[in-house]
């Protein structure tokens, strides 16, 4: 039986608590945080952020438990450093040309390949894995919860502001990933030896090195047994990460339980998931998504909570349903975007946005 363990990946912004621009912490961060979480935390590619990632969880709680721990870990050695960390998918205004690049040949040579379109990829996500061993069975539930990265997406809308400006959208940041080959919603496959058949065919023609290139909304993870879900923001608090955590876990194990049933969820088009997470993108929760069952355009808001309808009956054997209920808050207090946009509103200030994100990304931790 699978047991659909949670791995949780938050990727946060070095800030000049001064300034509070984007700043190199020249991996002093890692360095210290490793004495105390080993490899826990670790580099990415630009020196303005941090990634930390929780071990192998049973269960939500866990998750919630190691997250916050990293949270507090990561936030105290960035302090005794005079820095602080923030959790937002793109900072409000610091400009992606003044940061340093991490020197590691992984990188420089992402960089070398891609270019500008690697140089400004200065963005923050959450990932989340799930635990599920059998790749076939994997990438059946790929293939079906395509349709659904939209409406958990909309949850964590956490970057309207790029380079100073109020873009219109509640998450930017994937459209600064767009630039990058290989990403947004996969395409469906047949099964297992069809995904391996593609990847070979990109490493027998130089397109990629290893199946870690392929960085997809969702992807069959190359070589851990998990799905794991990059299209979210990072999410300002702790607990709107683990509320959806859970909602992916959920829905991994009701289109599990479904398949075993000899039942299954219609399977859309890549074609047409992507304007569900276009609006996604361009409106948060405040906007409509297409319900592709009945033809017609529905508040987004509703089609959350007839998601959350669909995976009720899976929540209490996952011991998750007070994580997901968090979702009924996010609701009601707008996502991380929205609280951003609120207080730019009332102050006017992309510095007190700053201040914002990085008091609420150390709320209740």
């Amino acid at each position: 039986m699978e047991k659909f363990t949670l791995g949780v990946e938050e990727e946060y912004m070095v800030v000049d608590p001064h300034t509070r621009e984007l700043t190199s912490h020249d991996q002093k961060i890692v360095e210290l945080a490793s004495h105390i979480i080993k490899d826990s935390v670790k580099a990415e590619m630009h020196q303005a952020v941090v990634e930390v990632g929780t071990g192998i969880c049973k269960d939500v709680d866990q998750a919630n438990q190691e997250i916050r721990g990293l949270r507090k870990v990561v936030s105290e050695v960035a302090g005794s450093l005079n820095l602080r960390i923030g959790a937002a998918g793109t900072h409000p205004f610091s400009h992606w040309s003044k940061q340093l690049i991490t020197p590691n040949p992984r990188y420089d040579e992402i960089v070398q390949e891609m270019q500008e379109a690697a140089r400004s990829n200065l963005i923050f996500g959450l990932h989340v894995h799930v635990g599920i061993a059998d790749k076939n069975m994997a990438i059946h539930i790929m293939n079906t919860i395509r349709y659904f990265l939209p409406h958990v997406y909309a949850l964590s809308c956490n970057s309207p502001f790029w380079e100073g400006r109020n873009t219109g959208f509640k998450s930017f940041r994937t459209k600064v990933f767009d630039k990058f080959p290989r990403t947004g919603i996969p395409d469906h496959f047949n099964g297992w030896d069809d995904f391996k058949n593609y990847v070979n065919l990109l490493i027998q023609t130089n397109c990629i090195d290893n199946a870690k290139k392929i960085w997809w909304d969702v992807r069959v993870h190359p070589f851990f047994d998990t799905i794991e879900f990059r299209i979210c923001d990072v999410p300002m608090r702790v607990d709107e990460t683990i509320a959806i955590t859970a909602v992916f876990q959920a829905l991994v194990v009701k289109l599990y339980k479904l398949r075993l049933q000899n039942m299954s969820f219609i399977m859309y088009t890549r074609a047409l998931i992507n304007e569900n997470k276009w609006r996604a993108s361009r409106y948060g929760l405040d906007g409509k998504m297409i319900d592709f069952g009945k033809l017609s355009e529905l508040d987004t808001r509703i089609l959350i909570l007839e998601l959350l309808d669909f995976i009720d009956d899976v929540v209490d054997d996952l011991g998750s349903r007070h994580a997901i209920n968090y979702v009924h808050k996010i609701l009601e207090r707008g996502t991380g975007a929205d609280r951003q946009l609120a207080v730019f509103q009332q102050t006017g200030s992309l510095e007190k946005v700053v201040d914002f994100i990085l008091s609420e990304t150390m709320e209740g931790v």
